[in-house]
């Protein structure tokens, strides 16, 4: 089979819980672009999060915000902003409870609290180097939500229509959820991105580690689970790889052969 595009999930998959990667991750994504194949990045992380690792890698194409965000060779080719109403209805729910939000625009990170003690811990096993206080007058402009200390209210966000709750992966993240819509995610974002690119799913790989890959590694051509992925995540999956710490990416795309 001859492969023109991979897509790539960042936490769990290209990054190990000490927040570092392999160095034969770096090797199979500088053997895939030598090799003429487009590499992206495709995560929950907002945009500002990735910079290192897309200047480390060399990588100019990415999907972001789960699948709300995409770009090819720096330039947008989509972005997709949440309505209004259902970010009110999640702020609602979390005030009603002790649930917190963190919620991104392409610009900025921002938080229902600063001084919540687990959207401290949160922004730290993130990564996340920047965010405000959460105003109003952004709330048209959301492209994605991740509920904190999600305990009581985790039956309230799952009837909010058109969204379904993924656990944030994040080895020892607080209780957490994206809260992410069945018509925006990293499979719907996948699909728009190599139709404009004129590729066929049958070209595209992709490997993920959380069931916010779900839709990604069903729509690929070839699907790759990370042998450290969500047990519910591997029937999706054409195969799993090693884990993370085990260069689950290089021996994945060695299985393609397109490493050696």
């Amino acid at each position: 089979m001859s492969y023109r595009a991979i897509f790539l999930d960042i936490d769990g998959t290209i990054i190990k819980p000490d927040h570092t990667y392999d160095a034969s991750t770096k090797e199979a994504i500088r053997q895939a672009k030598a090799a003429g194949i487009e590499v992206f990045l495709c995560t929950g992380r907002p945009l500002m999060d990735i910079v290192n690792l897309t200047n480390d890698f060399g990588i100019t194409s990415s999907i972001t915000y789960n699948g709300s965000y995409a770009m090819h060779e720096n330039e947008m080719i989509f972005k997709a902003a949440m309505r209004k109403e259902d970010v009110e209805k999640m702020i609602s729910i979390s005030y009603q409870g002790e649930s917190e939000l963190a919620l991104y625009t392409t610009e900025n990170n921002y938080f229902t609290s600063l001084k919540d003690a687990h959207v401290i811990y949160f922004s730290k096993v993130s990564q996340m180097k920047e965010f405000k206080l959460f105003t109003e007058d952004v709330a048209d402009q959301i492209v994605a939500a991740t509920a904190i200390n999600v305990f009581d209210s985790k039956g309230d966000f799952s009837l909010i229509e058109g969204y379904q709750l993924s656990k944030v992966n994040i080895k020892h993240s607080t209780e957490s959820y994206d809260l992410i819509r069945t018509s925006v995610n990293k499979g719907e974002a996948v699909k728009k991105m190599i139709a404009h690119l004129n590729l066929s799913p049958s070209e595209v790989i992709a490997f993920g580690d959380g069931m916010n890959d779900k839709e990604m590694l069903q729509f690929a051509g070839a699907g790759v689970a990370m042998g450290n992925a969500d047990s519910m995540l591997v029937p999706y999956a054409d195969f799993q790889t090693t884990t993370v710490e085990e260069n689950g990416i290089f021996n994945g795309l060695k299985k393609l052969g397109v490493v050696n």
